[in-house]
């Protein structure tokens, strides 16, 4: 059987359909996977052994179209469900399962902070879209693979940090993810452990004004490195301390330790640090009971409205506190 997995973006949510393609591969005889992303996120899956080819959306939805039909696929598995998935699987005419995003139950509680939502993780619910086919959760978490030309070396990283470090992502993509600059210059000065600040060139400013405070101690690689290589910076680390973002799923597919900071978005969301079976000593931190949170199940550039409660009350001597439990 030929399947064509349909996730257009966005790095987290890419890493999170890996246990569909895996286990869809491995329990399906003679299955013929293939997977189809826009092409800024190829990175995430081009290495991924479970995937028997690789389609980019580019520049022309219609030379994608066509490339798609050419395949005559025997089934759809769509974990993007919007229009444009919905206009690509009208124009294949193949038979499609379908990821249910939840959008109603999120506005409810985003708007009127009623929570319905079903309780689990997301990972359970793109795997639902292939039980039919007898495929089953194997347990095993989320998958990341990275070439061998794109991983790391000593030399990328100071001295000072050979023998292990704490991995902090500054990053995300909307500003309400973000713990303030602040915040993470009081935890840089504070912990007593080598660090290195993750992130995209946006952060990069950011990241200098964190490393100010001991730049032995403190590494800012935002800006110098490729998502793989950061990636794998992640897989080295002795531990994560990451937003609501695409490196904490990354974080988990390498089964590291997770301090998870939390901001507009919640954990109930069903996106939180999954690794399946395997045992590992993560931890979420959330000001609970915060009468706008949430606000949003994306995010925004800043906090709606003004005061930014659901970042600024979570205190770094908590944090210190979680990470020192996991060292």
């Amino acid at each position: 059987m030929k399947f064509l997995i349909i996730r257009f973006s966005s790095i987290g949510d890419i890493v999170l359909t890996t246990p569909v393609i895996r286990c869809l591969k491995k329990q399906v005889p003679d299955a013929e996977v293939h997977f189809l992303v826009k092409d800024a996120f190829r990175s995430v899956v081009e290495h991924n052994p479970y995937i028997d080819k690789l389609h980019v959306l580019a520049h022309s939805w219609e030379l994608m179209e066509h490339e798609l039909r050419d395949e005559n696929y025997d089934y759809i598995i769509d974990l993007h469900h919007n229009v444009k998935t919905l206009r690509l699987k009208k124009a294949l005419g193949k038979k499609a399962f379908s990821f249910h995003k939840l959008n109603i139950e999120k506005y409810i509680y985003t708007s009127i902070k009623l929570n319905i939502l079903p309780k689990g993780h997301i990972v359970e619910r793109y795997l639902n879209t292939v039980k039919s086919f007898g495929v089953k959760n194997d347990g095993a978490g989320l998958d990341y693979f990275i070439a061998p030309t794109e991983e790391t070396s000593r030399k990328d990283i100071p001295a000072s940090h050979y023998a292990g470090y704490i991995a902090c992502v500054i990053g995300a993509a909307h500003g309400t993810k973000k713990w303030p600059v602040h915040k993470w210059k009081e935890f840089a000065r504070q912990m007593d452990h080598p660090m290195i600040l993750l992130g995209g060139k946006e952060d990069a400013a950011n990241g200098k004004e964190i490393a100010s405070v001991d730049d032995v101690k403190v590494y800012n690689s935002c800006g110098k490195f490729s998502l793989n290589e950061s990636a794998d910076l992640v897989r080295k680390a002795k531990l994560v301390v990451t937003h609501d973002t695409g490196l904490m799923h990354i974080g988990a597919a390498f089964k590291r330790p997770i301090v998870s900071l939390w901001g507009n978005t919640v954990p109930s969301f069903g996106m939180y640090p999954y690794y399946g079976e395997t045992n590992i000593a993560s931890q979420i931190l959330q000001v609970n009971k915060l009468w706008c949170r949430p606000c949003s199940k994306i995010g925004y550039a800043k906090c709606p409205l003004g005061h930014f409660k659901c970042m600024e009350k979570i205190e770094v001597d908590e944090v210190i506190a979680a990470v020192k439990r996991r060292l």
